[in-house]
């Protein structure tokens, strides 16, 4: 596996801490809702204590749910186990500065017991049991996420005090590649752009989108490791950068009955000698292995569905005509499809489009390694293409309702296969936990519909 060139060296950040340049040192680990969440370690303790050993966190972790509530029913840690310390091991080759805070820097970690052994359901630890299975196949995957957010001019203590309404959107109308549009948020862009370039990500570009305020931010692709550690700095640098302009930004599938936040992952494969793996012919034709990838892709997207879409307003996103995919299939350069083929060349590659704003990046990339390799193993041929509308024809359609889709997710024996039972058993466990939260919930829709009408 390899991993792109950490824009921060350790030696250079012990020099940078001597020097005082440095005073803060953020060690961060992923959790099951694809959230940063750490400590801020003074540089001195850093530089005496945890450089070396690592830090200790709580194990509840990754056994809580989006409002961090202990939740009873993991294998891994309850009220029973005690809810025990993992360590947090720190990964080098991930130092970056963090602009957006002074004198800060942030390293991501891998997630162990105390005693060392790996903690297999942590997110990245998920992705890079399958990025070993993807290397001994003598494949590495390289990609880039497309990352949609809703901007508002309401703060976010001001959006919980108004219980999240009457929010006011950072455009008004439909400003999808409007430049005059991104030019009255290009405040907030120009800090985005160039704070995340300050993180050691290479970005490409800013654009308005079709929802009002909601814009997306392009990044250069890289190994898929590296693309899901800047994914979650870039998540958590979005939000707090608008903190601080005393504006807000939702990573919500779907805030409002307009159109929703996608998170499009594009993937390719390199071989063992470094060079396109998709490509054959003039570049503009698959290969058998590209084939084969993509087939296992399609072949398990109602199964893996859960692991790109894991929350209840996921599924909101999914409707007829929306630029949200409902078929399942793929099509040359098509976007009424789940998965779309584009580019060329080199740059020929797949896009899944099913995933939202709210996926976990580590755990959706490990989902279409897992189906890739699927494809690879079992040699599955590629369905026949879809062309034209996917939307009305008469194909599978991806789960309507998370309940559909953790079932299908818990029942398969490909993820099984994939990803071992106590991954598999972990995350549908947090997928029902999210479905009964939501089932006991009275929703603002139901007073508002029955109150005097029932």
């Amino acid at each position: 596996m390899s991993t792109a060139p950490s824009p921060l060296t350790l030696d250079q950040l012990q020099e940078q801490i001597a020097s005082g340049q440095v005073d803060t040192v953020l060690v961060a680990a992923t959790d099951m809702q694809g959230r940063l969440q750490g400590k801020r370690i003074t540089a001195r303790f850093f530089i005496d204590e945890v450089m070396d050993n690592g830090t200790e966190g709580c194990s509840y972790l990754l056994a809580a749910d989006v409002e961090m509530n202990t939740i009873d029913g993991y294998a891994l840690t309850s009220w029973e186990r005690g809810y025990g310390d993992f360590m947090f091991v720190p990964d080098y080759s991930t130092l970056r500065h963090i602009p957006w805070h002074p004198g800060t820097v942030m390293v991501q970690c891998d997630l162990a017991f105390i005693d060392g052994s790996p903690m297999t359901v942590s997110p990245r630890q998920v992705l890079k049991a399958q990025l070993e299975r993807l290397d001994a196949l003598g494949f590495s995957p390289i990609g880039a996420t497309e990352l949609e957010f809703a901007l508002y001019n309401t703060s976010y203590r001001d959006a919980m005090a108004g219980e999240y309404r009457n929010l006011e959107a950072a455009s008004t109308y439909n400003i999808d590649y409007s430049l005059f549009g991104t030019g009255q948020v290009e405040g907030y862009l120009h800090r985005l752009r160039t704070e995340m370039d300050g993180a050691g990500l290479y970005t490409e570009s800013a654009k308005g989108e079709c929802n009002l305020g909601q814009l997306e931010v392009g990044f250069r692709y890289a190994d898929i490791l590296s693309t899901c550690d800047n994914h979650v700095v870039y998540k958590l640098g979005a939000k707090q950068i608008a903190d601080q302009e005393g504006k807000s930004v939702t990573f919500m599938a779907k805030p409002n009955e307009r159109e929703g936040s996608s998170c499009h992952i594009h993937l390719s494969l390199n071989d063992s000698e470094g060079k396109p793996a998709f490509p054959t012919g003039h570049g503009t034709e698959m290969s058998e292995t590209m084939k084969h990838f993509v087939a296992g892709v399609v072949d398990t997207q109602f199964d893996f569905t859960y692991l790109y879409a894991p929350n209840i307003n996921s599924y909101k996103r999914f409707a007829d005509g929306s630029f949200a995919p409902t078929a399942v299939g793929w099509g040359w350069d098509n976007r009424t499809c789940a998965v779309r083929i584009v580019g060329h060349g080199p740059g020929l590659r797949f896009e899944q489009r099913v995933p939202g704003a709210d996926a976990n990046p580590y755990i959706a990339c490990a989902a279409l390694i897992a189906a890739g390799i699927h494809g690879l193993e079992n040699k599955l041929e590629l369905p026949e293409a879809l062309a034209g509308n996917a939307y009305t024809q008469d194909v599978p359609h991806i789960p309507r309702r998370l309940h559909d889709a953790v079932a299908a997710f818990d029942s398969s024996a490909v993820a099984r296969n994939a990803f071992g039972d106590e991954v598999v058993d972990h995350y549908a466990h947090a997928g029902r936990v999210e479905m009964a939260a939501f089932d006991a919930a009275v929703t603002d829709w139901e007073v508002k519909r029955g109150f005097e009408r029932l």
